[in-house]
């Protein structure tokens, strides 16, 4: 069993070495948008009925 496990990661260790990669990248971007949302602190948008003359 463990010598399957070895051969396959030998045999596709660029692809898996990649897929780590991007996946690693992907989360900490999304990481990074989220607590950059979170430190921006805007005042929300209000909408306030007038009245037209």
């Amino acid at each position: 069993m463990l010598t399957k496990i070895t051969s396959f990661v030998k045999k596709f260790e660029k692809e898996i070495v990649l897929i780590i990669t991007i996946i690693l990248i992907s989360t900490l971007a999304f990481f990074l948008g989220y607590i950059y949302s979170r430190i921006q602190e805007k005042e929300p948008i209000r909408i306030e009925q007038g009245s037209f003359i």
